[in-house]
């Protein structure tokens, strides 16, 4: 919606306030795609929900992404499998420390049942989300349909998921602060921070859109409101289509979007690399790289990937842009965070350069950083830790 003003909210409320929204929790877990090596392994960190219209092709991208076929029985609760994220620096480090196990980070994808552009129903299947760190919306723009015009709708609907829980906060601390308790002026303090959000929702802002501030932020933490998570859309057009970028400039200004044919993407999937070449010089489409596009939902995601490197291991790890080399530590195991002591660190590049990591220390670019060091991607972290 951007920066847009309230579009019926108060008439599509009436369906937010019919569901119960128990957050149900039939989630059916699904292993990822097939291991070709045993020595490969891997591990999820990230999560991410897959939401959109019924029809918009939002589950031929779960199934894109994560090699694993929608379930037709779970059409009414949500689906979880593992995307595999898979980088080319990791076979470039692996040919340095020929490690005897490599283990490549995952993003958890939760693919939710389709919404019905009536909007019933909306709220409890929008709460089988809430967990999620980021949303990728998918919207359709092929028979017809204009994806500025379901976007639109879609915000809304989280729009209103999300006013209903901050108004039925704030009108029950509205109600408890007129009477003497002792938690009175802790209900009053986060009824202040409440308030202003309640404010933007009924204008029809996302709160991603505004700055919260640390006192907002701990209000809503267990609220896990949709509209704060980042989010990315996907544009699904047809197979056929060319000059597929001008649905990206119908989209609202600042809109992170990529357009693509998620049909045509899983045709692709299923061809070898010469089969698709030639398939896509014929046919004059481009195809679109299912790494590409992890690394992109990871990006608006605000997340990146640092490594850990050994004979034993190579591994991949997901962490928050920002973050530091304690929140790296602590991703790994709570006992090096709780003991940390420093980082030795290098980058990437500079042991592609000089070709293995004892040229590394014999030219100073290893360092010694400490906890609040802000890691950056692409480092390579050896975390020592007192016991």
């Amino acid at each position: 919606m951007g920066n847009s003003g309230s579009v019926g909210l108060d008439n599509r409320q009436a369906h937010a306030i019919e569901q119960t929204g128990d957050d149900e929790r039939n989630l059916n877990a699904f292993s990822s795609q097939k291991i070709t090596k045993q020595s490969h392994q891997y591990y999820a960190v990230m999560k991410i929900g897959i939401v959109g219209y019924q029809g918009s092709g939002k589950s031929t991208l779960f199934h894109w992404l994560t090699g694993v076929e929608p379930d037709p029985s779970l059409q009414h609760a949500s689906q979880i499998a593992q995307a595999t994220v898979l980088d080319a620096r990791v076979a470039q480090i692996n040919e340095i420390y020929q490690a005897k196990k490599i283990t490549h980070a995952q993003i958890t994808v939760v693919d939710t049942p389709g919404l019905s552009r009536t909007h019933e129903g909306v709220a409890g299947k929008l709460a089988l989300i809430r967990e999620a760190g980021a949303i990728v919306i998918v919207v359709a723009a092929f028979s017809g349909a204009k994806a500025a015009d379901d976007l639109q709708s879609f915000e809304e609907d989280l729009l209103i998921a999300d006013l209903e829980i901050v108004s039925g906060r704030v009108e029950k601390l509205r109600e408890s602060v007129r009477k003497p308790r002792p938690t009175r002026d802790k209900e009053k303090a986060e009824l202040e921070a409440l308030e202003p959000m309640l404010e933007q929702l009924e204008m029809g802002k996302a709160l991603r859109d505004i700055e919260l501030s640390e006192k907002q932020a701990r209000a809503t933490k267990a609220f896990q409101l949709l509209t704060d998570k980042p989010k990315l859309v996907i544009v699904n057009v047809a197979d056929d289509e060319t000059g597929i970028e001008k649905h990206l400039a119908d989209l609202p200004e600042g809109t992170q979007a990529v357009a693509l044919s998620l049909s045509l993407q899983m045709d692709l999937e299923q061809m070898d690399d010469a089969e698709r070449a030639e398939f896509c010089a014929e046919m004059g489409v481009e195809g679109f790289d299912r790494n590409r596009l992890l690394q992109t939902i990871m990006d608006a995601s605000g997340q990146m990937l640092f490594f850990t490197a050994g004979e034993k291991e190579v591994r991949t790890w997901i962490l928050r842009k920002g973050g530091t080399a304690e929140d790296a530590a602590a991703g790994i195991h709570t006992d090096l965070a709780r003991g940390f002591v420093r980082a030795e660190t290098m980058t990437c590049d500079d042991l592609f350069r000089v070709g293995s990591e004892r040229e590394i220390k014999a030219q100073n670019l290893m360092r010694k950083e400490h906890k609040e060091y802000v890691v950056q991607d692409g480092d390579i972290l050896h975390i020592l830790a007192s016991t």
